[in-house]
């Protein structure tokens, strides 16, 4: 038997999960030295992770990234296997069965909570849930918002809070030739919404969004971003943090902020205030959300080491539905050993590790591995790295050949698994694309498993 890596006996590697971090993983692998085939898992039919189903429909130019993947995809040693979930339609011991590794680059896959009384109040929820319901992904398809009070409250300061204010705070007419779910779109068009109501527990020299998303804001056809001035008054340790060369970005989002203080009072239809050094202490409400309790903070400590502090103040806010956007936190797979506290799967280089013993053949990369931070561009590095970790591990795979997918055929056939090929999802995608056309929209995405299986039953 030829050693492992070589043309007769290439390494088999699969990974699990088909967003940025799974796709440069997979293109680390297929660009390295020995010969590699590639084979990825994902649970829904479409491919494309958060670039399809977490990047805002009014954000076009961020999901040119799937052209990049589209070119990988290309290649004769990757195979998708869409339609499939790791830990229920397969067993990772099966993987590994299988495979010489496997990868996971699941992302992570659901919020951090606030843990604060009232969290579970109808008309309390996630960003993430908000995200993937106008964004049609499956999961979140069937969840109810109800946009019927005057008030909503974003907790958090991160891109993904403004996302979830900016399309609140936008027009139909904004929307309309997006790739929004048309299911969303409906929904919004008859939004009685007109506060919107950004909070951060840290100061606005801390906040995470990006000047570029706040300038946004300014754009809205018929929404005023409003800061009170006193939000912007600094502590001296805030004040050596813009001060930091290395600053520059958080000094860029200060200006705006700066800016947004200067404008005159509101004449738009719509507001979207951010409000800063302030907590959640608990939603109120008899059945439903009614008000909020929000603590006044104080920072303390070193620059760029502060650290939020309640102090005895505190205020109440009315409204009607609230979103949590405090960070996100990935989900355990049966197999797998989970970091519960971090919500990362343990792993020293990518390496997946139990305890202080890294199991065999096992990796990570993206969020799953580092936690959710960076853009879509910093998967890239991250991805290569663990690649890295991998093909030093050669020795260990031994001689045998693995079957990769093959040797899985029959067990999916048992358990009636349907598998989406790649080129399933070509037609799949084509057939969105040609939904669009219409409303003069560039896809109009099928929102249900069924639909997307639906379009090639037609095309058999």
């Amino acid at each position: 038997m030829s050693d492992v890596g070589s043309e007769q006996n290439p390494i088999r590697a699969a990974i699990v999960g088909s967003g940025p971090s799974g796709f440069y993983a997979m293109e680390a692998l297929i660009r390295s030295e020995p010969a590699v085939l590639v084979d990825m898992f994902e649970r829904l039919p479409s491919p494309f992770g958060l670039v399809r189903s977490g990047v805002a429909p009014d954000h076009p130019k961020l999901k040119k990234a799937i052209r990049v993947y589209q070119k990988m995809a290309a290649s004769p040693e990757f195979r998708f296997l869409g339609n499939v979930t790791v830990g229920r339609d397969v067993s990772v011991e099966e993987l590994k069965n299988c495979y010489h590794a496997v990868v996971f680059a699941c992302g992570a896959e659901t919020d951090r909570r606030l843990g604060v009384p009232g969290e579970d109040l109808c008309g309390s929820h996630t960003a993430t849930e908000f995200v993937g319901w106008y964004n049609g992904h499956p999961d979140y398809r069937d969840l109810e918002f109800d946009l019927s009070d005057d008030t909503a409250v974003v907790i958090g300061q991160g891109n993904v809070a403004a996302d979830v204010c900016r399309i609140l705070a936008k027009t139909v007419d904004e929307l309309k030739h997006s790739d929004i779910a048309k299911h969303a779109l409906e929904v919004l068009a008859e939004s009685k919404i007109r506060n919107i109501h950004m909070v951060g527990r840290r100061g606005p020299a801390q906040a995470k969004f990006t000047h570029q998303e706040l300038r946004e804001f300014e754009e809205l056809a018929d929404c005023e971003p409003v800061v009170d001035p006193k939000d912007l008054e600094l502590n001296e340790a805030s004040s050596e943090e813009l001060a930091d060369r290395n600053n520059r970005a958080n000094l860029k989002s200060f200006e705006v902020l700066q800016a947004f203080a200067a404008r005159p009072l509101p004449t738009r239809r719509r507001r979207c205030q951010l409000h800063f050094l302030r907590s959640p202490l608990e939603l109120r409400g008899e059945h439903r959300l009614e008000r909020v309790l929000l603590a006044r903070n104080r920072l303390e400590g070193e620059p760029s080491q502060q650290v939020a502090r309640a102090t005895d103040e505190s205020e109440e806010l009315a409204c009607g539905l609230l979103f949590r956007s405090i960070g996100y936190r990935g989900v355990a797979v049966p197999g797998v050993p989970f970091d519960e506290n971090r919500g990362v799967f343990p792993n020293r280089e990518g390496r997946i590790v139990d305890g202080e013993t890294v199991v065999p053949g096992l990796y990570a990369a993206g969020w799953i591995k580092r936690g959710p931070t960076g853009i879509i561009g910093t998967n890239r590095a991250d991805s290569v790295a663990t690649v890295k970790s991998l093909l030093e591990d050669l020795s260990i795979f031994g001689a045998t050949a693995k079957p990769g997918a093959d040797g899985l055929e029959e067990l999916f056939k048992q358990r009636d698994v349907r598998v989406v090929s790649y080129a399933d999802w070509q037609k799949i995608d084509a057939a969105e694309i040609q939904r669009g056309e219409p409303a003069g929209k560039p896809r109009e995405k099928f929102s249900r498993v069924e639909e997307m299986l639906s379009v090639l039953d037609q095309s058999e």
